[in-house]
């Protein structure tokens, strides 16, 4: 089989082509692009012309399209200019901008570990100033830059970064690797499968759309707290999750197997972060003999538990990680980076709990939004890994993109811990030490330049707790009884409930399975366990398990209508506290095991019971739920507990026994033990020591490696699913979980350009703090709502109705389930708190989804008008994808929540930002007028950060900053969103 002269032809001018263009599609698939950079890409980047010949159909029929190196092979057989245009291109592929730092990293024994870029021989002074985390953008710049995707000047601005950062300046970052979860894992592989259909119906190579990087994903957010207080909680719980979610986990597993350089972990193995930091996380690469840092991001906001490890992680939207499963590098502002020191120790009986959310209070105060936080300091000696995740896992409490530990011996000694061999940590030390990026605090500390800096003496921190409704509302557990009562008192708002005097002491009984029982204000209902932030932790788990045997011994019970739950991060823990003997006393407490998953931290806590429901809600109880979580916001635990507060797992076991939280521990009783004495906090309270010693007598490396060697070997529900092996998926019309979104409906060549809005009406009228939570569809499917109508309209009963998390993969109940909070604040309601808004045209109240969907019918594009913090809370890709499918067009807010933000600009909607000092408010905006956004209508005469002049129909003119914050965001609003930005590239390759 001959090569035509007109094929030879096209052939070169796709190599001509690939040499002047940015492409996606950079590597093999079995290959990393952001690992081996442009000297190990040698062989994909010469291939890139015999790529551009594979995708023409006369060869796709004759071609093994399964092994990019046989193709290759194939290819070289059928003519040799081939082999010369490959070796042409290799030689340029070997003038690597930065080639002359490549350097050994010989072995202690002889031989080598591989060659690495190295940041010192770059001899650039500046260099040994840098933030550790700053240092692992400068490698990755270094070793990607090709002067297309990365430029030398990227590098540059990088070294200079502390006279860049307070510019705002943009780089180009290729992370490691992307980490997923099956909430949010699940509509990244439906748009994934969407844009394969997009690529054929666009007459292109379906196989472009492949993850170019590693992906991990963990099936955790799936298990609901269904079945509690039973030996046989974790088989029954596991068999009704598999029941909700077969259809899901099978796309899942499908995904596997269709989409190249993804693992799936299954449901049953542990919480994604702490897989993330026990199994997954590398710290360094070693990938065709070269080395260089782990670095990560992930569709879940607290991907940044792993910069605990010393690995750069943090979260993004669910669109910005499957760009870089595509290869395209992620566009960022250069972060200001907070140096946070720590020194002292903790007291006797401080929990890291404890000091996070002190942490997390004084840096929300500081305002670290968009920054790093780097913590250094003589009192790192003093906190272990678990308790270094436990403050990383918080960051987006505090607002911080991560909050970073650079690795040091303790780093190394948890590596050995999980089973890492010794010969990879000894590289991991090598390597880091080599390029400046390994701390010894036996030596001598370089001094490091940061943006701003922070202290804490460990010593001061105290015993707390958070909430009622906002994590980083601490309050110290001294002042808690008072604190309670204030909430009782104040006015409805994050510290208030708004309760009469007279209904205060207010008591509701009612019968719990046959027995007396009673609720007041501020009784727990829900004590847990939970999340990764905590269950990361043995000193912490192993504390509440000596909390429990305490009481068991005194004769303390917790009361049997508190829902009590314990969810670990992963299987190792329930080893160590069957190790420990401390299971047995939790169980006699009721926090018997569950799952290993994320549950009530996430609203998966499962239904109260109906006669603990009935006396909440007929007596208008304020009734608490105690978790050892990273969330509290309102409405997120459960629709009926109105305070939620996040504690140690030992406090919540404590408060589980007291059964309220109207309690001083320093002066009041905790209860009654048998022997008819009074029994206080302090007598069930372990000391330091105790704990310490649990842990290192029940906290084993071989129980880590045994719980990861069968981790990828599934479970026999898992097992049993049968998927089918085609590459493209088949969408089911019929099905309620898995549908084909609408996103490149009618989708051509031509991008759709920029845009502004003209005569739009207000959505929604928000203030402050509107989190994710109030935006994207989460939690249960409130049995009257837009999305319930639409399920039960399909034959679905209210019993199958299942979370809006489990059905983050069909986008039809997702926009019904946008803006559905129970507890949205809409000020065009004039107070009233709900799901639902006003039509202006008409004056009716109507669902959010409704009155989006007539005002879509009747042609008219809408806005949201918002306060400070738009769209804190978890990064959701929903609360952006959600909002364009309501035909929301642009957001006006004080200020965005940095991740949000970003999602909102990736799915084309403009985000704009009042000038300082103004609100809707202060502008006299009521929400009842129609906005007209001046845009220009050039993508080329909009500027990043450019004022623009917002005008509505009653004369009132103001000006808003465009929130276009790099010149590839703009790209992005060009083409209508990031991910037909990606497939228009891809095509053109």
């Amino acid at each position: 089989m001959a090569v035509s002269s007109s094929a030879s032809s096209s052939l070169l001018r796709a190599a001509s082509s690939y040499s002047r263009t940015r492409f996606f599609h950079s590597s093999f698939r079995n290959l990393s692009p952001s690992s081996p950079s442009l000297l190990n890409h040698q062989r994909s980047l010469a291939s890139a012309a015999v790529r551009s010949f594979h995708c023409s159909p006369r060869w796709s029929h004759r071609l093994d399209w399964r092994s990019p190196f046989s193709l290759r092979a194939q290819v070289r057989a059928v003519n040799p200019v081939i082999e010369r245009l490959e070796r042409k291109f290799s030689t340029m592929a070997a003038e690597h901008p930065f080639k002359a730092v490549l350097t050994s990293l010989p072995k202690p024994g002889g031989g080598e570990f591989g060659k690495f870029y190295s940041l010192p021989a770059l001899n650039d002074p500046r260099i040994d100033k840098l933030p550790y985390s700053i240092r692992i953008l400068l490698e990755s710049a270094v070793r990607n830059c090709d002067n297309f995707q990365v430029k030398k000047e990227d590098v540059e601005k990088i070294i200079d970064w502390q006279n860049t950062s307070p510019k705002q300046v943009e780089i180009p970052f290729k992370p490691a690797r992307v980490l997923l979860q099956d909430f949010t894992g699940v509509p990244a592989v439906v748009d994934l499968a969407c844009m394969r259909d997009a690529m054929h119906k666009l007459g292109s190579d379906t196989n472009k759309i492949n993850p170019l990087v590693p992906v991990d994903l963990v099936i955790d957010h799936s298990v609901q707290v269904d079945v509690t207080r039973s030996e046989n909680a974790v088989q029954a719980n596991m068999e009704l999750e598999f029941q909700r979610n077969k259809e899901r986990f099978s796309f899942l597993k499908w995904g596997s197997t269709a989409f190249h350089n993804m693992l799936v972990v299954p449901p049953g193995s542990g919480i994604v972060h702490q897989v993330n930091l026990e199994y997954l996380g590398r710290v360094v690469f070693n990938t065709n003999g070269v080395l260089y840092p782990d670095s990560v991001v992930g569709t879940d906001s607290h991907t940044t538990m792993i910069d605990g490890l010393g690995v750069a992680g943090w979260g993004v939207g669910g669109i910005e990680a499957e760009a870089a499963m595509l290869g395209q590098p992620m566009s960022m502002v250069l972060p200001g980076v907070v140096g946070f020191k720590l020194f002292g120790k903790l007291r006797n009986g401080v929990t890291a709990t404890d000091l996070v959310l002190t942490v997390t209070q004084i840096l929300r105060k500081h305002g670290v939004v968009g920054k790093f936080v780097e913590f250094y300091g003589d009192g790192m000696s003093e906190l272990s890994l678990a308790d270094r995740a436990t403050i990383a896992n918080m960051s987006p409490e505090y607002g911080a993109t991560m909050g970073f530990f650079p690795v040091d011996h303790v780093t190394l000694q948890y590596l050995k811990l999980t089973g890492r061999s010794d010969e990879t940590v000894a590289m991991i030390e090598s390597y880091l030490r080599a390029n400046k990026m390994f701390v010894d605090y036996n030596e001598p500390q370089q001094e490091r330049v940061y943006s701003s800096y922070l202290e804490l003496n460990l010593a001061e921190v105290e015993p707390c707790i958070s909430g009622p409704k906002r994590p980083h509302d601490r309050v110290p557990l001294r002042e808690m009884k008072s604190d309670w009562n204030s909430c009782l008192n104040n006015k409805a708002g994050f510290k208030g409930f708004a309760v009469p005097k007279e209904a205060q002491d207010k008591v509701a009984k009612f019968s719990f399975h046959g027995q007396p029982a009673e609720l007041r204000h501020g009784s727990v209902v829900i004590a847990a366990i939970t999340s990764c932030t905590n269950t990361s932790n043995p000193s912490v788990m192993l504390g509440a398990g000596l909390v429990a045997k305490t009481a068991c011994e005194l004769g303390l019970q917790v009361k049997p209508w508190i829902k009590t739950s314990l969810a670990p991060g992963s299987g190792v823990v329930t080893k160590y506290l069957l190790q420990s003997g401390l299971q047995e006393y939790l169980n006699k407490q009721g926090f018997h095991i569950v799952g290993y998953g994320c549950t009530t931290c996430i609203g998966n806590s499962g239904e109260l019971d109906e006669s603990v429901a009935s006396a909440i809600s007929e007596n208008d109880i304020v009734a608490s739920a105690v978790l050892s979580g990273n969330r509290n916001f309102e409405g997120r635990v459960h629709a009926l507990t109105r305070a939620n507060y996040l504690a140690s797992p030992p406090l919540v076991v404590a408060y589980a026994l007291a059964g309220t939280v109207d309690i001083d521990f320093d002066k009041e009783p905790i209860g009654t033990g048998k022997d008819g004495k009074s029994v206080y906090f302090k007598d069930i309270w372990p000391s330091t020591e105790e704990i310490a010693e649990a842990v290192q007598s029940s906290v084993l490396p071989e129980m880590f490696k045994s719980t990861y060697e069968a981790i990828t070997k599934g479970n026999p529900m898992w097992n049993q699913l049968s998927v089918p092996s085609s590459t493209m998926y088949s969408w089911d019309p019929n099905s309620t979980y898995i549908h084909e979104p609408p996103y490149f409906k009618n989708m051509t060549m031509e991008p759709p350009g920029a845009h502004g809005v003209k005569d739009a009406y207000c959505l929604l009228n928000f203030g402050d703090s509107i989190t994710t939570d109030h935006i994207s569809p989460a939690g249960s499917i409130h049995k009257d709502s837009p999305a319930a109508k639409f399920l039960l309209d399909r034959g679905v009963e209210r019993k199958d109705f299942n979370s809006y998390g489990s059905r983050r993969g069909n986008d039809e109940v997702m926009a019904r389930g946008t803006f559905a909070n129970i507890r949205l604040v809409n000020k065009l309601l004039n107070g009233e708190v709900g799901p639902k808004t006003v039509h202006v045209p008409t004056g009716e109240k109507l669902y959010v989804f409704d009155a989006a969907m007539r005002y879509k019918d009747a042609g008219y594009d809408t806005i949201v008008l918002a306060g400070a913090e738009y769209g804190s809370g978890s990064s959701r890709d929903w609360a952006a994808k959600g909002p364009m499918l309501l035909g929301v067009k642009a957001v006006i807010a004080k200020s965005f929540e940095r991740i949000h933000r970003s999602n909102l600009v990736g799915m084309g909607i403009i985000p704009l930002c009042f000038k300082s000092g103004e609100d809707a408010d202060t502008l006299g905006l009521t929400g009842h007028e129609r906005y007209t956004i001046d845009l220009p209508s050039k993508i080329t005469d909009i500027r990043p950060g450019q004022d623009v002049t917002v005008t509505t129909d009653n004369g009132k003119s103001f000006t808003c900053t465009v929130r276009f914050d790099t010149e590839v965001e703009l790209a992005y609003f060009n083409n209508g969103g990031i991910l037909p930005y990606v497939i228009r590239n891809l095509i053109k390759q």
